[in-house]
């Protein structure tokens, strides 16, 4: 016999951490007394998600993501919460879920603090009281937004506010304030006197790699703070991150912060500001070198900007990668793709790497061919006339849905005007309900079947396309390298590797 499945779902955010009533083992403690409670108790088996330090006001969070998948997958039959804004506190997206997702795996959801449970609503929404708190979890979550950001830049303006990781060259100090760090500081100044010296940021990196200097991202991995994959890197410098620090103005001890935003509340996604909005506090701590240095270093490096300057457009490029090292390849003169990060370093095995590129898009095009030879049949008819056959249906339901809401509608009447009792009323009610919510959840499984056989329907027509495209065209194409190609590895040897973009779309034969 099957169990039946009780998720209890746990949200803490750092705000919350501060009220005893929201902790973890509060919320714990609320929701397995309440599942206690229930008739399906004694077949159930309880299954506890936990988002420990989370918003609500998005659904980007490990634990939400891994119960909804449970969801789709028919596991769950009811999910417990302690209040609606602990499962989420953005209107739109909680109402989706609870209104259109939920019903949809026939899995209830219930809310205890709001006195909420889906499976006495017989397919009502709630009504106009669960609505207004939706609105009133995401008008909260937005105003802490503000006030969080508002008190963040006041601490900006101060200049009290500091990031949890300082820039290369300083460390934490015991008041939480950047002090020089005693293993990097000197390295810093070594790089800005080098280029007081008149050395180029390409002669500064292969005198530091030659030194054995340990990267900015291999010292950070060394700390235990893996921000960075430096597996690439082989303990060599590069020119970018020599330039990076000599750009640096927190070098000569000002603090710069404030230099990027997210784009909306509740989101992770990051935009660069204009230098003109950056907050800048000159003497805020200990400096690395002085102004004049600075000065004079960054004046003695040249960096090659041309403006306008126009890109050469070619099939793979951005696609061709070293097999080796995972650097991008470079085409050399128009002609040859070579690694740039392995040409000074003969130790490495892609040392002096190059390929043609006539000869490297050829190769990939046999490749293609190779991939995809056969050509894809389908009956288009048929499938369409299946297609017609579920859209036929799915009017159907719409009207069916439109009848019984029209039937609920004129039973309201006839309880305003007295043609019917009270008792009648409800009785006739539910079971008008339980038709309508019957209709609606046979709908919501066609029009998943409508989309799945439409998704179908265009992924053989990429099928036929890709195949039309191989046997019409006489090499390689942007369209083939666009729909298709993610990467190319190429090794010493000429050994070329293709990263599919819909590897798992298509059959391929090796």
């Amino acid at each position: 016999m099957k169990k039946y499945m009780i998720a209890l779902y746990i949200r803490l955010s750092l705000e919350d951490a501060k009220t005893d009533s929201m902790s973890i083992s509060s919320q714990r403690s609320i929701l397995r007394e309440y599942a206690s409670e229930l008739p399906e108790y004694a077949n159930a088996e309880l299954m506890e998600f936990v988002d420990n330090g989370y918003s609500g006001a998005n659904f980007e969070r490990p634990a939400v993501q891994e119960l909804l998948d449970l969801v789709r997958a028919n596991r769950i039959d009811c999910i417990v919460v302690k209040d609606f804004s602990r499962f989420g506190r953005n209107s739109l997206e909680t109402g989706y879920f609870i209104e259109r997702v939920f019903p949809l795996f026939h899995t209830r959801f219930i809310s205890v603090n709001d006195d909420f449970d889906t499976q006495k609503l017989r397919g009502d929404t709630g009504g106009m009281e669960v609505a207004f708190k939706y609105l009133i979890s995401e008008y909260y979550s937005r105003d802490m937004s503000v006030k969080t950001k508002t008190a963040k830049y006041l601490k900006f303006q101060r200049g009290e506010y500091q990031s949890k990781i300082c820039p290369y060259g300083y460390r934490k100090g015991e008041n939480g304030r950047m002090v020089p760090d005693p293993e990097t500081s000197e390295v810093v100044q070594k790089i800005f006197e080098y280029a007081v010296n008149g050395m180029n940021a390409t002669d500064i990196a292969r005198e530091l790699s030659r030194q054995q200097i340990p990267t900015p991202g291999e010292h950070k991995a060394r700390k235990g703070i893996k921000t960075h994959d430096v597996s690439r890197t082989h303990g060599m410098w590069c020119n970018s991150t020599v330039l990076r620090i000599l750009a640096d103005e927190r070098y000569m001890g000002t603090y710069v912060i404030g230099k990027r935003e997210v784009t909306e509340i509740g989101g992770h996604k990051m935009r660069s500001k204009a230098e003109s909005d950056w907050i800048k506090i000159p003497d805020h701590h200990i400096p690395l070198v002085n102004e004049e240095i600075f000065s004079k270093a960054n004046a003695s490096i040249q960096r090659f900007k041309i403006p306008n300057r126009k890109k050469h457009d070619y099939l793979l490029r951005g696609k061709v990668i070293c097999g080796c090292c995972k650097h991008a390849l470079h085409l050399a003169n128009g002609t040859s793709y070579r690694c740039r990060f392995s040409s000074t370093i003969p130790s490495l095995d892609c040392y002096n790497i190059h390929i043609r590129e006539k000869e490297l898009n050829q190769l990939v095009y046999e490749l293609l061919r190779k991939q995809f030879q056969v050509a894809f049949g389908i009956d288009s008819l048929a499938d369409l006339r299946k297609v017609d056959t579920v859209a036929i249906r799915q009017a159907d339901f719409d009207r069916q849905i439109f009848e019984l809401q029209e039937e609920k509608r004129k039973l309201y009447e006839a309880l305003v005007s007295g043609r019917i009792p009270l008792p009648e009323y409800k009785d006739q009610k539910e079971q008008i309900s339980e038709k309508l919510l019957e209709v609606q959840n046979t709908k919501a499984v066609v029009m998943a079947r409508l989309e799945a056989e439409q998704e179908e329907r265009q992924h053989q027509r990429q099928q036929m396309d890709i195949s039309r495209m191989l046997t019409e065209s006489d090499g390689l194409t942007s369209e083939l390298v666009d729909l298709l190609i993610d990467k190319i590895y190429v090794y010493p040897d000429k050994r070329v590797d293709i990263a599919f973009k819909i590897r798992d779309s298509f059959t391929t034969h090796d």
